[in-house]
């Protein structure tokens, strides 16, 4: 097993708030749905026990002390929840009965919690993302109640002390284990460890301190987004609880094909049929862009399956759309599967002189094209 300090990237000496930083910032690198790269999910996985175990200092002293064998079900330890208060006998030699890091766990508790990041999937079209937009969305998530200030009570109250663990958020109990009578601390489930109840809660929130909400929010899409890019919206997520600060907002975007345009990165690639003549003779026509109908030159003695190149009319670059690609246009000759006397004695009589007379007739064969030319 990955040692959980080197895992997260901190000393071993890290206090709570360097132990929250790296987590919250590995956390979303490796999330599945941000990562898509192999091991990333298990990686994740490893990071969030990692921290787990960190970040309560009853386990991170065992941890401390006896590595992954204090945690249980390890190096043949019995797992904790088979044995009851066999747990705490940890507990009571390295934390005190659950005095100094029970308080310190507490102190998390009641402080300022940062709210829930969220993700939002956005479908654009092509050309939305091609040159961008500012769209608006509505997205769900959670506010702070305005009719209680967050607090959760109704106005002129407040939170009171939990009655049942006297403000602690814990209680203990004694635990009679194979190894004798242990005290287990056990966190408060009148006031789920917060150490207060709220005796008369807020209707419009139910005491909870924030209020799920419709909000509508305009977002600018940037020049040059693709399939899978992620914008980020600072402070739209979930708000915090008692006073933290709010999540952000993640919008995952995904792009509609386009019925005759392909992105290849900065690349647009598109096809374009000629006939053989204008292939042979050469041609301008009038090609579909992501700027619309262009003039597209084709010249003389085109080959089938040539790629010409309009210069520019690419996507531009995400974070600086004066930098834009370039469209390729794969050239299809179209060969015809019938002719009419006329036209196959013109090319039988074309093939004789090309055959048997070379370069020297090239004033006849290329009357000879005209006249050919014009029966198209």
């Amino acid at each position: 097993m990955a040692d959980y300090y080197e895992l997260l990237g901190v000393s071993r000496d890290a206090d709570a708030d360097t132990l929250k930083r790296a987590y919250r910032r590995l956390a979303r690198q490796y999330h599945p749905d941000i990562n898509k790269e192999p091991g990333a999910e298990d990686r994740f996985k490893e990071i969030g026990r990692a921290y787990e175990v960190l970040s309560d200092p009853q386990t991170r002293g065992r941890y401390d002390q006896f590595g992954e064998a204090g945690l249980g079900g390890a190096a043949g330890m019995p797992d904790m929840g088979d044995m009851g208060g066999f747990a705490d006998l940890f507990e009571t030699f390295f934390s005190g009965f659950g005095g100094a890091a029970g308080g310190a766990r507490q102190q998390r508790r009641r402080g300022p919690q940062q709210g829930d990041d969220l993700r939002y999937d956005l479908t654009i079209d092509f050309d939305q993302a091609v040159f961008g937009q500012e769209r608006e969305i509505r997205v769900p998530h959670l506010e702070s109640c305005t009719t209680c200030g967050g607090s959760g009570a109704k106005s002129g109250s407040g939170p009171t002390t939990c009655s049942t663990c006297g403000g602690v958020g814990q209680v203990r109990r004694a635990t009679r284990t194979p190894f004798g009578s242990f005290t287990q601390v056990a966190e408060c489930p009148t006031c789920n460890g917060s150490g207060q109840v709220i005796a008369d809660p807020c209707n419009a929130c139910g005491g909870q301190g924030v209020v799920q909400v419709r909000k509508k929010l305009r977002i600018n899409i940037p020049a040059g987004v693709d399939t899978g890019t992620r914008l980020r919206v600072a402070g739209e997520g979930n708000a915090g609880l008692r006073g933290g600060p709010s999540g952000d907002l993640y919008v995952f975007l995904t792009v509609k094909s386009h019925p005759t345009l392909r992105r290849d990165g900065l690349t647009v690639l598109s096809e374009v049929k000629v006939s053989y003549l204008q292939a042979i003779l050469g041609d301008t026509i009038e090609v579909e862009t992501v700027d619309g109908p262009t003039s597209l030159e084709i010249p003389a003695g085109t080959q089938p399956n040539a790629v010409l190149t309009l210069e520019n009319k690419g996507i531009p670059k995400l974070g600086n759309p004066v930098a834009r690609g370039n469209q390729r246009v794969a050239v299809t000759v179209k060969l015809p599967t019938r002719l009419n006397d006329e036209e196959r004695g013109l090319l039988e009589e074309l093939a004789g002189h090309h055959s048997a007379r070379g370069e020297q007739h090239h004033h006849h064969k290329s009357g000879l094209f005209a006249r050919l030319f014009g029966q198209r």
